[in-house]
């Protein structure tokens, strides 16, 4: 069994910056993705950002150009560096992998960006 363990949340000031890091206990066989999801009270969780293994990325419309996924070589964390964060930014940030033979998700990190 994979375990995904999210860190790096926590309070941040509208127009500053934060980096989110996913650590899986253990390589996966057959990844095909990795990504990141949130959700806000009141709202619907989305998807904010993916990466596949062969390096394509997808970003939500309401982050792209101020938000990057990345992963180590070895595959086993994925980043989120979140850049000009908004208020509307503040959820709970979940990463997931995705694997032919199933998928994982993290338990998720708190992002509050407030004054």
């Amino acid at each position: 069994q994979v375990q995904l363990v999210e860190s790096g949340g926590g309070l941040v000031q509208p127009g500053g910056s934060l980096r989110l890091s996913c650590a899986a206990s253990r390589s996966i066989f057959s990844l095909y993705a990795m990504g990141w999801s949130r959700q806000a009270p009141g709202k619907q969780r989305e998807l904010v950002a993916q990466i596949t293994s062969g390096g394509s990325t997808n970003y939500a419309d309401s982050v792209k150009g101020r938000f990057t996924i990345s992963t180590n070589n070895a595959k086993t964390t994925v980043y989120l560096q979140m850049n000009s964060l908004k208020p509307e930014d503040t959820a709970v940030y979940y990463c997931n992998a995705q694997a032919t033979t199933g998928g994982y998700w993290g338990q998720g990190t708190q992002v509050t960006v407030s004054s």
